[in-house]
């Protein structure tokens, strides 16, 4: 137990640049991925997060094959993702087929590019379990353009995001071009989903993006609160882990997913308590 909850020397650590560019990196994406949690758990699309990440993990495993950022080729592959989840499987009965599909494929070619690197085993596990210390001056730039992105297209979208996301049929009926919505919010997952693969790595990409919003979605009903929510959930888990996993030196992403599935229950039993509350 020691060595995983530690906190021995963990004030030098936080002096140290690298650690710095860390939390800031872990700060941007909780706000990016709290913001489309909530919407992303509505539409029902946790398994094209996971699809997304398995994309991304590709990309970045092209990316490392190749010799370039492995940052630009998670991004890549990602939004390649989102387009193709968006394009092929916008109705819901196709959905799941569509993604099992395509992240076979991707997954399996990722594993087969990995083999096929020769460099060092680390960049190969961070790709599965994130490497937060990695995070560069020249990560973060592309981190804070994509997040302002991010969060300028939710800005001026949300509305009818939101209305497409909690009642599809209504909103086609109302004019809502549902179907360039649901393009752009694949590309918007892909992109956030690329920038969460280098942080807590492929496997645990749900530990931000769908717990945060599920989460919320058990204590509010409001869409607004949801959010806020969901914000301050990602950025507990995902700073809250990168900080616990510092002295220890052990990877980010079990802390992370620790967090947010402590969060996720607190709220379930919050809604539970309330329910009984209320019938008393």
């Amino acid at each position: 137990m020691d060595r995983i909850f530690t906190f021995e020397g963990i004030g030098q650590l936080l002096t140290f640049d690298f650690v710095q560019n860390a939390l800031i990196a872990c700060a941007v994406l909780g706000i990016v991925a709290g913001a489309l949690a909530p919407l992303i758990v509505s539409r029902g699309m946790a398994f094209a997060v996971h699809g997304t990440a398995e994309l991304a993990f590709t990309g970045g495993a092209a990316a490392l094959l190749i010799g370039v950022g492995v940052g630009i080729g998670a991004v890549v592959g990602a939004v390649v993702a989102g387009l193709v989840f968006g394009i092929l499987g916008l109705r819901q009965r196709e959905r799941d087929s569509v993604i099992g599909v395509v992240l076979a494929f991707g997954l399996g070619l990722g594993v087969l590019m990995l083999s096929l690197y020769s460099g060092r085993a680390s960049n190969k596990f961070g790709l599965l379990t994130g490497s937060i210390v990695s995070v560069n001056s020249a990560d973060l730039i592309v981190l804070a353009v994509v997040a302002v992105v991010v969060v300028a297209v939710l800005a001026v979208l949300y509305r009818p995001l939101l209305f497409a996301s909690t009642d599809a049929d209504v909103a086609v009926a109302r004019g809502v071009p549902v179907r360039a919505l649901s393009l752009v919010f694949a590309v918007l997952v892909g992109l956030v989903t690329a920038l969460a693969v280098p942080i807590v790595g492929a496997i645990l990409v749900l530990s931000v993006m769908i717990a945060p919003g599920a989460a919320a979605a058990r204590v509010t009903a409001s869409p607004l609160a949801a959010t806020v929510i969901a914000v301050v959930f990602a950025e507990v888990a995902l700073v809250g882990g990168a900080v616990l996993s510092l002295a220890p030196g052990l990877p980010v992403s079990g802390y992370v997913a620790a967090i947010s599935f402590l969060l996720y229950v607190g709220c379930r039993v919050v809604a539970r308590l309330r329910g009984r509350a209320t019938v008393a």
